[in-house]
């Protein structure tokens, strides 16, 4: 980064004029947030207005948020259907994510995966850096899952799941666990579970060691993003918020929720049925 008075080189660009391509606010506003001392780049606040910055290197942030910068990345939010298989194609020509990409131009890939049996929310991008970043291990990046599931659920048992469990694969204990209000009947429960293990099927294999099989499974949230009212079976780009939010995740827990709209309620909410959502929906 450099002040500059020159005209803008072939990489380099003023940070007002790259903060209001980028869709922060107008160019106007741009200047009032550099003058504010609310704008970082590479860590350091500037507030010089003829300061310039490289997009392709440099890392600006607005309120301690990462700005997106190279627009060419796109990012979308999915809720997935049961009986879809997270992959851009299957070899046994079952139901897959290009049912619902047919109109996104770039190619894109799955953050992670949800069993075929499963449904919620799937991150889909081009960002493949970005992508390798969320779904790997080492970040521990937190997911919430609604389960429906059979028998009476009681206290002790949401405390065992904190606690922990012993598992074929070793102990597993969830980040956080209680028990949702639920008009499904005495025979069954709705459970709420944020773990951050990517372990293979973790959510059934916990909730059936405690003695409650999962019969439906929904993840609401990863990372700092929720569902909302998405509605089953549609996808939509992510908000700038959004799109802050997962640029900023650097897997240690500092996630700041962001949600997609207002969570429906009653059955809506909680468990397995969604609504209409707020948001640019990608038509199909």
């Amino acid at each position: 980064m450099n002040s500059s008075s020159a005209d803008d080189t072939e990489t380099e660009v003023r940070l007002q004029k790259a903060l209001a391509h980028a869709g922060v606010a107008s160019r106007r506003a741009c200047e009032a947030l550099i003058s504010a001392g609310r704008v970082s780049v590479n860590d350091e606040i500037v507030w010089e207005l003829g300061s310039r910055i490289d997009p392709t290197v440099d890392t600006v942030r607005v309120d301690g948020v990462i700005v997106q910068l190279d627009t060419s990345k796109r990012y979308f939010m999915l809720n997935k259907p049961r009986g879809v298989v997270s992959t851009m194609h299957d070899e046994q020509a079952r139901r897959d994510l290009r049912e619902f990409t047919d109109q996104i131009e770039e190619r894109v890939y799955n953050v992670g995966r949800l069993d075929t049996d499963t449904s919620g929310l799937l991150i889909l991008t081009n960002d493949g850096e970005l992508a390798h970043r969320l779904a790997h291990p080492k970040f521990g990046v937190s997911k919430t899952y609604i389960a429906q599931v059979r028998g009476a659920v009681t206290p002790a048992v949401i405390q065992r799941l904190k606690d922990g469990v012993e598992l074929d694969d070793g102990p597993i204990s969830a980040d956080a666990a209680k028990l949702l209000p639920s008009d499904e009947g005495r025979g069954r429960s709705l459970v709420e579970l944020t773990l951050h293990s990517g372990r293979n099927r973790i959510v059934r294999r916990m909730l059936a060691a405690v003695g409650h099989p999962v019969e439906e499974l929904v993840r609401r949230s990863f990372g700092p993003l929720h569902l909302g009212t998405l509605r089953l079976g549609q996808l939509r780009e992510l908000s700038a918020a959004e799109r802050g939010a997962l640029l900023s995740a650097d897997g240690d827990e500092r996630f700041s929720r962001i949600t997609a709209g207002r969570p429906g309620d009653g059955k809506g909410a909680h468990g397995m049925r969604g609504v209409a959502a707020r948001g640019k929906a990608v038509k199909r």
